[in-house]
């Protein structure tokens, strides 16, 4: 069944594979953007592509948000701050982004019983240890003091909220943890790693590592991120739930430095930068952020199909060749 899509923050990383998937299955597509971190270079293929149009505005903008959302069958609601550089330095912004966001899309989306897919991240595990994290798993946020946490609170009150709409009013809401996704279109700009440590190897320039070097994360490839949403949109019986979306595949970013330096034939230095002088003074972070996958594969079969060595080939491919065009 054909559906009519609408994508809030449609203009950023992900929502621009998403916003390409959809139309390649013959879904049309409806995107709002205030491009606050999104960009028109990452729809500008879609732009004359049947089907699809866009709006550049904030979610904040209820009667606008009302009106689209009359026209859909589901949203993904994406729109958000993103990125831990945006969220240190801009804390006010990224709580009432996140938090206003998401209760304009869902107070409209209630109104005719629409669909919604609220986008979280892995964030929202905080401090926790208990690794892979599980969708059940208790949350261990840090002292409100440190801004580093305003981004991790504002998503889980996202869940809270959207997951009230779902008991109180019955919206059917499928609430997403995505785990560090990583792609072509991806950018470095607000403190995104292989992005980051891509352009330096490539650049010459210094290999940037925050800390220590022996935090780690495990990568996923945008597309198969997109093709886990795309089937938790349909999905039966999935609606209240909440589901990670990510790859088990872990890495420390000492070893990623090396890794990006090896494949991209570098001759940049590794250089260890202390949190403090990266972010902020008593800068705290997630040690490892691993995800359990085991809800999501069963619900929708959903596995990981991009290995780390592919993703950094792809993002290195992609990178070469806007450096070329730009030239």
């Amino acid at each position: 069944m054909k559906m009519r899509a609408l994508l809030t923050g449609g203009a950023g990383f992900v929502g621009s594979h998403l916003a390409e998937a959809l139309l390649e299955q013959g879904h049309t597509v409806e995107v709002i953007d205030d491009l606050s971190t999104g960009s028109l270079d990452n729809i500008a293929h879609l732009v004359d592509r049947p089907g699809f149009r866009y709006t550049i505005d904030t979610v904040m903008n209820q009667a606008l948000v009302g009106e689209m959302v009359d026209r859909a069958d589901i949203v993904f609601h994406l729109a958000a701050a993103v990125g831990v550089k945006l969220i240190v330095e801009a804390p006010v912004r990224t709580i009432e982004t996140n938090v206003h966001g998401t209760e304009s899309v869902l107070k409209q989306a209630r109104r005719g019983g629409t669909r919604v897919v609220i986008f979280s991240t892995s964030e929202v595990y905080g401090k926790s240890t208990a690794v892979p994290f599980s969708e059940t798993a208790d949350l261990v946020m840090g002292p409100t003091s440190k801004h580093r946490w305003a981004y991790a609170c504002s998503k889980a009150l996202d869940e809270f909220l959207a997951l009230a709409y779902f008991r109180e009013y019955q919206l059917p809401v499928v609430v997403v943890r995505l785990f560090n996704t990583v792609g072509p279109r991806q950018t470095g700009r607000y403190g995104m790693v292989i992005p980051t440590f891509v352009a330096q190897a490539l650049s010459g320039e210094p290999i940037t590592v925050f800390g220590d070097g022996t935090q780690s994360r495990a990568f996923t490839y945008v597309g198969d991120v997109v093709t886990g949403l795309l089937r938790l949109a349909v999905a039966p019986n999935v609606t209240g739930e909440v589901f990670n979306i990510g790859n088990s595949e872990e890495i420390s970013m000492l070893a990623l430095a090396r890794k990006v330096k090896a494949m991209t034939g570098s001759a940049s230095e590794i250089v260890l930068v202390p949190y403090d002088k990266a972010y902020e003074a008593g800068f705290e972070d997630m040690p490892r952020r691993v995800p359990d996958l085991r809800k999501i594969h069963a619900a929708v079969g959903y596995a990981p199909t991009v290995g780390l060595d592919d993703i950094l080939r792809r993002v290195i491919e992609h990178e070469c060749a806007q450096s070329a065009s730009r030239q």
